[in-house]
């Protein structure tokens, strides 16, 4: 898990974009591991551990509403020629496990803003993007957007 985050263009495409330490990483995840509004899970593809999605932010009262976020094994997906594929499966199966499984009304996430390509497959899975800000993260200047998604309005298979 903390390998595949550390991955260059999982950095790069995170609003933290140093290398994570184990003791970092260790930190958060005894954080994690015990908190009920967060859940962690590891995408398989073709029987190989292939990334993470992460749902956190969980509110099931009044309108049932939830953040996610997600990264692949870039590196090992590039070489096996599987990055589109898993990245479109990994979302739909997200998207799916958010309406289906955590019954979610509404599914809300971030994107930076020069991130066109995630931004692009948002879209195609009808997010529909909010107002962007400015945040300072890691000593850089990020365009930061909130993206959402509403049981209503998701893309069925």
């Amino acid at each position: 898990m903390l390998s595949w985050r550390n991955q260059e263009i999982n950095r790069q495409a995170s609003k933290t974009s140093h290398v994570i330490t184990a003791d970092e990483h260790a930190r958060w995840w005894a954080v994690v591991r015990t908190d009920p509004t967060r859940r962690v899970l590891v995408y398989v593809r073709d029987g190989v551990p292939s990334g993470v999605v992460t749902f956190f932010d969980l509110r099931v009262s009044g309108p049932a509403t939830g953040s996610w976020g997600f990264y692949l094994d870039a590196d090992g997906l590039a070489a096996r020629g599987e990055t589109l594929p898993a990245w479109l499966e990994v979302m739909r199966e997200a998207v799916d496990h958010a309406f289906d499984d955590l019954g979610l009304d509404r599914l809300e996430g971030e994107v930076l803003g020069h991130n066109a390509v995630v931004r692009q497959m948002n879209r195609r899975f009808r997010f529909v993007e909010g107002t962007p800000r400015t945040e300072i993260s890691d000593g850089r200047e990020i365009t930061v957007i909130p993206i959402s998604l509403d049981r209503a309005n998701r893309r069925r298979r």
